[in-house]
């Protein structure tokens, strides 16, 4: 059952109409709790810690944050406005989201712990709002929303997918002391006898022929976008493509030109 008394925090105003001027703002406690989910995880941002980060008590930020959940929902909103979307859209869809998936990347890479946080029912702050407005105004002009929400829900997924991935691998290697390449120097003995053995076909042809695990971590990345751009262009009319730029004047009579020579 829900609860009946709950206010989402960002109908809450920051400063109560009557009483002293607040001595702290959310944004310092947000910025603080950032501070230490960044060294030491999600975990460790209490409001104990972020109370002391800052020099308070403990239970007066909670006169600014009423809830642990509600700190999450800030620190979440927080990171969303690190992801540049000005001047978006610019009338060239691919350029956009191509910025937006990597700005996307970036800010998961920065700050690991946001893959622990569970975003499914979002809370509308206003960093996520502008993103919406930037991001889902990309492809506004072209498709349906409902087709829209679809296609932007697909980038998401494939931003994020890879970028766990990424992240739990650097953990891995964190905590075995290799690096990837010695990880995989140390498991080629295993791979061989399975390759020689001539019952993995599917697995052999992946290790003797496939491309894509020889790419760095940024070229298997910007290889996978290429196709999910690809597949979304599918969706799209012709005309969301933008123009070729025009060839210079003069070049077509210079190459006759040329070619006539």
């Amino acid at each position: 059952m829900a609860d009946a008394e709950y206010v989402n925090i960002w109908m809450r105003p920051e400063r109560p109409a009557r009483g002293p001027k607040p001595v702290y703002s959310r944004a310092q406690i947000t910025e603080a709790a950032i501070r230490i989910a960044d060294a030491e995880g999600l975990e460790a941002a209490t409001m104990r810690r972020i109370a002391a980060e800052i020099g308070a008590g403990a239970m007066s930020l909670y006169r600014y944050v009423p809830s642990r959940g509600d700190l999450v929902e800030l620190m979440a909103d927080r990171l969303m406005g690190e992801i540049d979307v000005t001047g978006m859209p610019s009338g060239d869809w691919r350029a956009d989201l191509t910025r937006y998936a990597d700005g996307l990347r970036v800010m998961w890479q920065r700050h690991p712990w946001i893959a622990t946080v569970q975003r499914s029912l979002p809370s509308f702050g206003p960093n996520q709002l502008l993103l919406i407005e930037r991001l889902m105004g990309v492809l506004d002009a072209f498709v349906s929303i409902d087709e829209n929400l679809g296609l932007v829900a697909m980038l998401n997924s494939y931003v994020e997918g890879t970028v766990r991935e990424e992240i739990r691998a650097a953990e891995e290697v964190r905590r075995s002391g290799l690096s990837e390449s010695e990880w995989m120097a140390r498991s080629y003995p295993y791979v061989d006898r399975l390759v020689k053995s001539g019952e993995y076909p599917i697995f052999t042809k992946i290790v003797m022929e496939a491309r894509q695990p020889h790419l760095s971590r940024d070229d298997q990345f910007r290889d996978g976008l290429r196709r999910v751009l690809d597949c979304i262009a599918a969706a799209l009319p012709a005309t969301a493509e933008p123009p070729m730029p025009a060839a210079p004047r003069g070049a077509g009579r210079t190459g006759r030109a040329r070619a006539g020579s």
